[in-house]
């Protein structure tokens, strides 16, 4: 049964720039396949044009599909992958670093009767299309959670919220756009702060989850990982799962 969202919500196009180029390149290959000549001569060297473009096309306009079947459908999948990594109580106070549009934020939030989602993002345009608070509260309406929801504006390494606040932490596809190591470090340092005796952070995303690893190891968590779906999750994403001792 395909993932189901609420009707009218809008959860944008990840990191936009590069599925626009992706196409944009497999086109322009694809352009050049067919019109240039079969073979172009450059001096002595004689190019076959058509295998030299069309293979490069056909790669990436594929990999453009793939990122297109991720944010279309993938996602959702993916949400619904690492949520089950926890075993819902109702009760639950959750934070997720890097909420973007509230994809993951309303799905915990669905989760929850007594408890409360917590959605923090600096909202950049440019790793989300269309992200915004106001784009993230509206979701959050839409899909009947915004009582149980409090949106603030806060980067992962910056956060004021006291030692052990939170049973569940979450964030997809957030923390590799802290480019600087050690300011990486000190967001990776602050889930751990933030997070209950007994909590769990599940932190995805496609690059980095093996230094996610070892730092929650080292800071004396127990981390296992697992690999979401090679055909809907473009590119592949890992889940880390880090569960800090009671």
């Amino acid at each position: 049964m395909p993932p189901t969202h609420a009707p009218g919500t809008d959860y944008g196009v990840d990191a936009p720039a590069v599925m626009r180029n992706l196409f944009l390149v497999g086109i322009a290959c694809l352009l050049a396949g067919l019109l240039l000549p079969r073979v172009l001569h450059l001096g002595p060297v004689a190019l076959q044009t058509r295998p030299s473009f069309l293979w490069p096309a056909g790669f990436f306009i594929g990999e453009a599909l793939l990122f297109l079947l991720y944010v279309k459908y993938g996602k959702f999948r993916h949400r619904d992958l690492m949520l089950s990594k926890h075993a819902w109580q109702g009760d639950e106070q959750v934070l997720d670093i890097g909420c973007g549009r509230g994809l993951l934020l309303a799905g915990t939030a669905k989760k929850l009767t007594s408890g409360h989602a917590t959605g923090i993002d600096i909202w950049s345009t440019e790793d989300m299309g269309g992200n915004a608070e106001s784009a993230t509260q509206k979701n959050l309406q839409l899909e009947g959670v915004a009582d149980r929801c409090t949106l603030v504006s806060l980067p992962a390494q910056e956060m004021t919220f006291a030692d052990a606040s939170f049973d569940v932490i979450v964030s997809n596809l957030c923390l590799h756009n802290i480019y600087d190591k050690p300011t990486r470090e000190q967001a990776l340092s602050q889930i751990v702060r933030v997070l209950k005796p007994g909590g769990v952070a599940l932190i995805s995303d496609y690059k980095l989850t093996g230094e996610y690893a070892d730092h929650f190891r080292n800071a004396g968590l127990n981390v296992t990982t697992q690999w979401g779906s090679f055909l809907t999750t473009f590119p592949p994403l890992r889940i880390v799962v880090a569960r800090k001792p009671a």
